[in-house]
């Protein structure tokens, strides 16, 4: 896998396989199946009170251009991934940057980057494999509420 987050910045502009997107705002990639990835999907919207982010379920035609372009794997999904100002962060230091564009209490969880990133990404990769297991998956891809729907992308 390829270091997204050293990629040229907006580099997926210049793809012809990843679809024109408005990437104005942080972006947040997640796994639409996971009951896991899709209750932080609801956990996002509910404390983005200024609607900072957009969200894209991994399983969409974008989702997946926009995985193979940043090297991942457009099927098994062992990260989310966050778009933000043209560059992807993936696995803990992606979760790090969404809970610090959260605001107080969440941006505390910016102390994590005191743990070498070695090893918060070993963790991260842990509980990224057994998601599945542990908090299982939905018959359908999460779709947002009527209401929420302007956040979403794809």
């Amino acid at each position: 896998m390829r270091r997204p987050d050293l990629v040229e910045p907006y580099s997926h502009r210049r793809d012809p396989a990843v679809p024109p997107f408005p990437d104005d705002k942080p972006i947040i990639v997640f796994d639409g199946h996971c009951v896991l990835c899709s209750r932080w999907a609801r956990f996002v919207m509910r404390h983005d009170a200024d609607k900072r982010f957009r969200l894209l379920a991994a399983q969409t035609p974008l989702g997946a251009a926009l995985y193979e372009h940043y090297g991942l794997d457009p099927v098994d999904y062992e990260t989310n991934a966050l778009l933000e100002e043209g560059r992807a962060w993936l696995k803990s230091e992606g979760t790090i940057r969404m809970f610090e564009r959260l605001g107080f209490p969440w941006s505390s969880m910016a102390a994590f980057r005191l743990v070498p990133r070695a090893l918060r990404d070993k963790l991260y990769g842990i509980v990224a494999r057994n998601r599945l297991k542990w908090f299982g998956s939905r018959e359908t891809c999460f779709v947002p509420e009527p209401s929420d729907a302007d956040r979403f992308i794809g």
